[in-house]
């Protein structure tokens, strides 16, 4: 029992030996190499490679030789190990092809490396292996065969798909990167990469592959919803809503989702003012599925979005908004009032009190609303804005002012709250009184809304530039005079008194503002010859002015939706780039004008 124990401990402390001399022989070994001492470096790499072959000590050994000028000893080396060493010739063969390739004779590279993976081709692994070394030679299309003959034996056609995308796209391949990434879509939990790999095409000039290679794999795998799903991201990336809208309707019906992604796909649409897609999206979801959950909502919002589409179409219809209150009533006596279809007593009140002039029946059905609503605090707010609203209509400004006071107290530090500060600074500004409206304003431009604090840094900047001249500030109490007029829909009063103003202060510091008010107005009007030519006026007499960009940027969107004369709108984009390179309308004229050149565009 004593010398068995002894010739144990013997044995362990050899095997201790020789692991600490392996350690230090392969630290040695690369020590030397990272010196640039290569034939030291050569001479331990070949002592390790006696008792372990890696890909790392195999190819710094033969790299070593090549740097010491040995170069016919490495060919000796990988011929012989080629028939000695069955379990990692794929390495000799890659070695001994980079050796060709480094001396110009591609055909026996070729042949080396074709056995090294037909060497290969019984282990998964070792292909894996091989086509980390080709990659590491700088052989990358020899990489992407290696990984493809890997996903052959493997019988799995997503395998490798990340791999695979990154030595395309590195290849130049831009149609087989593309479909890898598509590919890699199938498996789960790889979405955001897909999508983030996808978007770094998006924009350049190989876009257009991308909706190509989605149609294929569609083609092919009808059933695949993954690749559905990334046609309707793409569409939706390039601002394609209507074509996102058949795909999603398409889906809906093959996997009967009962028209959840559909009520989505509205939903975007509408916050992206595509309003007739969205009209569309929901009258599909209520007419589908007239029993589902969504039925109510959706039945509510595909006249909302038709409310909008009349509401942004100038002059606005009367006829139009007449038939809207009939949509809002039908639904109303088909489903009833209740918590979803609230909000459509609201629309049907504003439609009222801001298009048909009927202010007191606008009042009446906010109070309705109110009444059933009463529950729900920030609806009973809501309701009290827009009576405020429908108060100053009327010309009743004390009312309006107790209801945003009573909706600012109520939603302190809210966003509501904001909003009715904001409608009670307009009250003081629209009666002339500046210095209360610019305090109140300059609270505003600390508000968590961007388009609150904007909004309110606009109209304090436009009190400051335009008093203080004179103790009357008689300009600035009829400009906002007019505002109002403007508010409460009086469009041709409105004009009329811009053009007595245009005449009286020709030369004030408003004469511009005034212009910019009177041009939006004949937009309002339907007037875009009227529009254009006041615009024209802000840019050729006032081109360094606050409102030179605005007046452009405005004359390019009539020239483009309005008029569709594309040649005038591009040359209106262009120079909003050259005339205002630091315009906050830099970038959107930027989209716009490479749109209507043509270009493949986010």
């Amino acid at each position: 029992m004593l010398i068995r124990s002894k010739v144990i401990i013997v044995l362990l402390w050899l095997i201790s030996v020789g692991l600490a001399w392996g350690q230090s022989g392969a630290t040695l070994a690369e020590e030397y190499y990272k010196a640039g001492e290569f034939d030291k470096a050569a001479n331990e790499y070949a002592k390790l490679l006696k008792t372990d072959v890696t890909w790392i000590k195999l190819s710094r050994y033969v790299y070593s030789l090549q740097k010491s000028n040995k170069g016919e000893d490495a060919v000796k080396y990988l011929r012989k190990q080629q028939r000695n060493d069955e379990a990692n010739r794929p390495y000799y063969e890659v070695l001994t092809g980079q050796l060709a390739t480094q001396q110009g004779d591609t055909t026996q590279a070729k042949a080396h490396y074709t056995a090294a993976i037909q060497s290969s081709r019984a282990s998964v692994i070792k292909l894996e292996k091989i086509a980390a070394a080709f990659s590491e030679v700088g052989e990358t299309r020899w990489a992407i065969q290696s990984l493809e003959t890997a996903r052959d034996v493997s019988k799995d056609p997503t395998a490798y798909s990340e791999d695979l995308m990154t030595l395309y796209r590195a290849t130049g391949q831009t149609d087989k990167a593309i479909d890898e990434i598509i590919t890699t879509s199938k498996q789960s939990g790889k979405k955001e990469t897909v999508l983030a790999a996808l978007q770094g095409f998006i924009n350049t000039k190989d876009e257009p592959l991308i909706e190509k290679a989605l149609y294929t794999k569609i083609q092919q795998e009808p059933n695949e919803l993954a690749y559905n799903e990334l046609l309707i991201w793409y569409f939706v990336q390039k601002q394609k809503f209507g074509r996102a809208l058949l795909q999603e309707k398409a889906t809906d019906k093959r996997l009967k989702l009962n028209g959840s992604r559909v009520y989505d796909l509205g939903t975007l649409a509408m916050n992206n003012k595509e309003y007739k897609t969205a009209a569309e999206a929901f009258d599909y979801v209520s007419t589908t599925y007239p029993q589902g959950q969504l039925y109510p909502f959706a039945r509510r919002l595909v006249i909302n979005a038709r409310e909008e589409q009349v509401k942004n179409t100038y002059p606005v219809d009367k006829v139009e908004i007449r038939k809207l209150i009939s949509d809002y009533q039908r639904m109303l006596q088909e489903i009833g009032t209740n918590a979803k279809t609230l909000e459509a007593l609201r629309s049907t009140a504003n439609l009222y009190g801001n298009y048909l002039d009927s202010k007191d029946t606008a009042l009446t059905v906010l109070d309705l609303a109110i009444d059933l609503g009463r529950t729900d605090k920030n609806f009973v707010d809501r309701c009290k804005l827009d009576k405020g609203d429908i108060y100053l209509l009327k010309g009743e400004p004390w009312e309006s002012t107790l209801l945003y006071s009573q909706v600012e107290k109520s939603q302190k530090e809210e966003l509501l709250g904001y909003e009715a500060k904001l409608k009670n600074a307009k009250l003081h500004y629209y009666n002339g009184n500046f210095a209360v409206a610019k305090d109140l304003l300059d609270v505003l431009k600390l508000a968590t809304s961007r388009e609150i604090a904007n909004d309110a840094e606009q109209l304090s900047l436009l009190i400051v530039d335009n008093t203080g001249m004179d103790s009357t500030e008689a300009a600035m109490r009829e400009y906002a005079s007019i505002d109002l007029l403007l508010f409460q829909n009086k469009t041709n009063e409105a004009v009329e008194a811009l053009n007595k103003m245009m005449v009286k202060y020709a030369d004030h510091s408003l004469a511009d503002e005034v212009l910019w008010l009177r041009a939006n107005t004949y937009m309002k009007q339907g007037k875009n010859a009227e529009a254009l030519e006041d615009l024209k006026k802000i840019i050729t007499t006032y081109p360094k002015d606050i409102l030179g960009d605005d007046a452009l940027f405005m004359q390019g969107k009539i020239y483009e939706e309005r008029l569709k004369d594309k040649q005038a709108a591009m040359e209106a984009y262009q120079k909003v780039l050259t005339q205002y390179p630091g315009s906050i309308y830099g970038a959107e004229s930027r989209k716009r004008f490479r749109s209507l050149r043509g270009d493949t565009l986010n």
